[in-house]
């Protein structure tokens, strides 16, 4: 028998695409992620952009831009915590919830190889991600560590 991941599934074992203070070198990444997972690859994230933050990002929806970020896989034994951590970090506290300021969604992240990999990532709430839109400020290229 195999096992279907269904999208709707908040706690489905995805991995984690990652574009901002957790990817490797950022204050995030020690904090949450040193010892918890067994794979960090490049990816993008398709049909999404980057705007700067209170000292992080904000990812949100926009056809033809990619967001750069590296594909987390969580260590055998260690999803359930990370992923309640996460959750934590980006004050996402359930789907559709008025006060989450991330929403965690699945997306397709794609390696460098071209291949979509199902993922979790925190996109901005559909309320901030429209102020964003109107008045935020992009990064160029989409990659958080090249803003400077």
């Amino acid at each position: 028998m195999t096992s279907v991941v269904r999208p709707q599934d908040p706690t489905a074992p995805l991995p984690f695409f990652v574009y901002g203070t957790l990817r490797p070198g950022e204050v995030n990444h020690d904090l949450f992620l040193r010892g918890r997972t067994v794979s960090e690859e490049p990816a993008g994230l398709p049909d999404a952009a980057l705007y700067e933050g209170p000292g992080y990002p904000f990812a949100v929806d926009c056809p033809g831009s990619v967001v750069v970020g590296e594909l987390i896989t969580a260590a055998p034994g260690a999803y359930g915590e990370l992923l309640a951590a996460l959750d934590v970090l980006e004050e996402y506290g359930g789907p559709g919830r008025p006060g989450n300021v991330y929403d965690r969604i699945p997306r397709d992240a794609v390696r460098p190889d071209g291949t979509p990999v199902r993922a979790w990532v925190y996109l901005a709430s559909p309320l901030l991600a429209r102020d964003l839109r109107e008045s935020g400020t992009e990064i160029p290229g989409g990659d958080w560590l090249k803003r400077r």
